[in-house]
């Protein structure tokens, strides 16, 4: 059964990081770009970052380039974001989402292109 599962969100203080893991089963990361996506209350899924399988380029957000990191472990099956200097506005259920040779460009990582989803975990950041 293919499985997307993130954990690691939490509380956490405004400057503040965590790291987000994605880790799969089923099937095998190698050839498969994964997206983290973020949803806040009342507003659309956002596109966060993305990684390729293929040469492992990224894509972020402007929003959080500088400040959040993905990388993955392909011997583990798992995909990270390193999220750092987190602020209020970075509050939302984060996603992973995988699809198979899909290329991670400037353009941005979108849902509909997406082909297995993560049920999400919820970062918080309060002071």
């Amino acid at each position: 059964q293919v499985q997307l599962v993130e954990s690691g969100g939490g509380l956490v203080q405004p400057g503040g990081s965590l790291r987000l893991s994605c880790a799969a089963s089923g099937f095998t990361l190698d050839y498969y770009a994964i997206g983290w996506f973020r949803q806040a209350p009342g507003k659309e899924r956002e596109g966060v970052s993305c990684i390729s399988s293929s040469d492992g380029s990224t894509y972020y957000a402007d929003s959080v380039k500088g400040r959040f990191t993905i990388s993955r472990d392909n011997a583990k099956n798992t995909v990270y974001l390193q999220m750092d200097s987190l602020k209020p506005d970075d509050t939302a259920v984060y996603f992973c989402a995988a699809r198979p040779f899909y290329y991670c460009s400037d353009y941005g990582v979108f849902a509909d292109a997406m082909d297995y989803w993560g049920k999400g975990t919820l970062v918080t950041v309060s002071s």
